[in-house]
């Protein structure tokens, strides 16, 4: 039987401290404050994390619209100059966002795609059905059968 290999020195350092504080009195665990609910309850796809930033980019122009109309009524019509024509709209605009931009504003944006997954489970069937309705509507119309050819109807 082969003996385990020796830990590294940090390894072995920090398992000593931690056995050393590992006593009931240790407050070091209760001081660090914890979320009742994880940021991330759910892992969501690449598609789905794509539709969170979204939601989340729109909160944030949404606060900054003022600052945004300002720059981009600066910038019309300029190409190159307006870099330093629109500088003072430009900084008004990109730090109003910097401000606004927080994981919180990101936190809020996923609940609110969470709460609206139903409807848009909702909405998903409903076109669903309608393109079945419409595509039973084309067949009837056209005399058509399951794999699109057309009937013939023997006498």
């Amino acid at each position: 039987m082969a003996a385990a290999p020796p830990a590294p020195p940090a390894a072995a350092a920090a398992a000593s401290a931690s056995a050393s504080q590992s006593t009931p009195s240790s407050t070091a665990a209760k001081d660090v404050p914890r979320d009742p609910v994880p940021r991330n309850p759910i892992p969501l796809s690449a598609g789905q994390e794509q539709q969170v930033r979204d939601l989340y980019y729109k909160r944030v122009r949404t606060y900054c619209a003022d600052e945004i109309r300002d720059f981009a009524s600066c910038a019309l019509n300029r190409t190159i100059s307006a870099t330093w024509a629109c500088r003072p709209q430009r900084l008004a605009m990109n730090s109003c966002m910097v401000v606004h931009a927080t994981q919180d504003e990101m936190d809020a944006a996923r609940a609110e795609w969470f709460a609206t997954r139903e409807l848009r489970r909702r909405e998903r069937e409903e076109k669903e059905r309608k393109r079945v309705e419409q595509e039973k509507f084309h067949r009837e119309w056209w005399g058509l059968d399951e794999q699109g050819r057309r009937r013939v109807d023997k006498k």
